[in-house]
């Protein structure tokens, strides 16, 4: 069994989402030898005010 976890800044879309654990679940198959009925993935998605980089919040950043 095999369990992936993305977390990252809110903000994509399902569809963009849908299409990231698709290939994800096809490297894992490919290079992992991972049976696909035995995995799963979590989207954990992070409000930019609850997430910080290099002690500045990522809210208050004028670029990433």
């Amino acid at each position: 069994m095999a369990h992936v976890q993305i977390t990252m800044l809110e903000g994509r879309t399902v569809e963009q989402k849908r299409r990231a654990v698709k290939r994800i679940t096809e490297v894992m198959k490919e290079e992992l030898n991972v049976n696909p009925e035995k995995m799963t993935i979590a989207i954990v998605e992070v409000p930019r005010h609850s997430y910080a980089r290099n002690g500045i919040l990522i809210s208050d950043r004028t670029s990433i």
